[in-house]
Order: C-alpha cells, then sequence, then structure tokens
C-alpha cells in the first residue's frame, strides 16, 4: 500500500480483541465487486467516501495555521480535504501526497485557490522552500511500515520547517472501548448513478498494528450489488515514541493537541513539533 492520506477511523460495532480475535459479527459475502463507472478511479471514489466527509480535526489545522497568508505543506493530502479547506482562508498550501488519482482530482478542484499540488512520496520529498506549518493529518505516520520510515519522513519536514514553524501529526493511540447504542451507519455516496456504501465493521490491535475493516457494497445503475472487504493497517505509535523518533531530524517537542471524538468517529492525539534553533 502506498501512503497517502489515511483514513478517519470510525467507531465500528464489532471489535477484536488482542490477537485479533472476533468478539462479535460476521464477515461480508464473497460477491467479486463489479465493475466501476467509466473514467472513475476507484481509489478516488472510495477515498471520498470513507474521508471527504471527515471535518472533526479542521478548526484544529485552521488554529494552527494562524492569520492568512501563512505557508502550509500538507503531507499526505489525498483528494484535498484539508488543503482545501485552508487555502479558502487564505493560505498557501502545497499539498503532497503518492497517489496520481488523488493529485488529479485536487488539481481539478483547486481552481484558481492557492493551492500546489504534488505527487510525491513523504518520505522522501525536496520541495525547496520553508513552510510556518505542515501537518499529517489522519495517522498518515502511522501507515509506513517501520520506524526508519517514520524517521526519513522527519528529516524531510525538518529540512522544510521554517525556524519559527510548527510540524503537527496526528496519530490514534489506541482503540476506545466500545460504545454501547445502535451500530454504526455507513459512509454512502451517489456517483453517476453508482451507489457506493462503505461500513465499518471491526477494529482491533494484532501485534502492535491496528487493524479496522470495511464492507464496501457498491450497487450499479442497473441494481446489481457487489461486495469486498477493505483493511486498512496502522502501526501502532504513542507521543513519546514519535518525539523520541523525531529528536535526530531536529525537531523537539512542542505540546500536544486532541482532536476530539465524535459519536461516529474515534479521537487523535496531535503531536506538536518544532525545529531546534
Amino acid at each position: 500500500m502506498t501512503p497517502g492520506e489515511g483514513q478517519d477511523i470510525r467507531r465500528a460495532g464489532p471489535v477484536m480483541g488482542e490477537g485479533g480475535a472476533l468478539r462479535a459479527g460476521h464477515g461480508p459475502s464473497s460477491t467479486p465487486p463489479s465493475p466501476m463507472p467509466p473514467a472513475r478511479d476507484s481509489s478516488v471514489v472510495w477515498h471520498e467516501v470513507e474521508c471527504g466527509g471527515y471535518s472533526a480535526d479542521l478548526p484544529l489545522w485552521e488554529e494552527l495555521a494562524g492569520d492568512a497568508g501563512r505557508r502550509v505543506l500538507d503531507l499526505g493530502c489525498g483528494t484535498g480535504r484539508v488543503a482545501l479547506h485552508l487555502a479558502r482562508r487564505g493560505h498557501r498550501v502545497t499539498a503532497l501526497d503518492a497517489e496520481p488519482a488523488f493529485i488529479d482530482m485536487l488539481e481539478k478542484r483547486s481552481g484558481k485557490l492557492p493551492v500546489t499540488a504534488i505527487e510525491g512520496d513523504a518520505r522522501a520529498f525536496d520541495l525547496g522552500p520553508e513552510f510556518d506549518l505542515v501537518l499529517a493529518p489522519m495517522q498518515l505516520l502511522q501507515l509506513f511500515g517501520s520506524a526508519n520510515e517514520r524517521e526519513r519522513c522527519l528529516c524531510c519536514v525538518a529540512a522544510h520547517l521554517a525556524p519559527d514553524g510548527i510540524a503537527a501529526f496526528a496519530i490514534v493511540e489506541g482503540i476506545p472501548d466500545p460504545v454501547n447504542g445502535p451500530p454504526p451507519l455507513p459512509d454512502t455516496r451517489e456517483v453517476d448513478g453508482w451507489v457506493y456504501s462503505s461500513l465499518p465493521i471491526e477494529a482491533g490491535i494484532d501485534a502492535g498494528v491496528l487493524r479496522a475493516r470495511r464492507l464496501r457494497q457498491t450497487v450499479s445503475p442497473d441494481g446489481e450489488l457487489s461486495e469486498e472487504l477493505d483493511e486498512i493497517l496502522l502501526r501502532m505509535l504513542d507521543r513519546p515514541t514519535l518525539e523520541r523518533e523525531a529528536e535526530p531530524a531536529g525537531l523537539r517537542p512542542a505540546g500536544v493537541r486532541i482532536v476530539p471524538p465524535t459519536a461516529d468517529h474515534v479521537g487523535s492525539t496531535v503531536v506538536l513539533l518544532r525545529r531546534e534553533p
């Protein structure tokens, strides 16, 4: 999997216990996925279904960006959920993602907004300018497979951070206790007569990896239903570990902020870092 923007982790009904044993729930049918609509990229569609509506973190990014006109680097930008929000508020945003289809969609949407969309790897980039705010929303660092990959990203961030700038990394440090109540509703979207539905079905920690699974269903304009199981893997990471890994890159702790949980989504810890003087 190529790291791009992570996912907003929905609260799931069934929760996997330690070691991955299912405590409740059932898997999807084995119906093969049906063809996607012509000229539509499936990665873009599912990204927008599952991530596009998440907004709980936007007030924090806006606050950290500060006054209009600040230079912002959005790592793992996806199709522009955060980048476009900040650009509409007058910030100059450079948006980086490794997925070409995401960058293409962001370029189409940005219009005359001050957004520069760049295809690139968050673990190895050289953009030239320094930024007042570098942000990595939605667990980007936890998509990387090792501490070495995280450290490479942190070194790139340090090289692009202005002397008085700040870097902000959103992480999920664990899974909250299940919430009593009705099961979650699916995220849905209709595109060109096709209906897409993504339902969180289970989440749990297995050997230091958080596994979040969704049942993806597609209904064609002719009413044909198909299903597939999607799984996202996030390596477990906590604030002290991230701050320790940032030290060799010349980044020092600058506090922590919290994105609160919502009725449907878990919250995030946002670790703040500054460049060493």
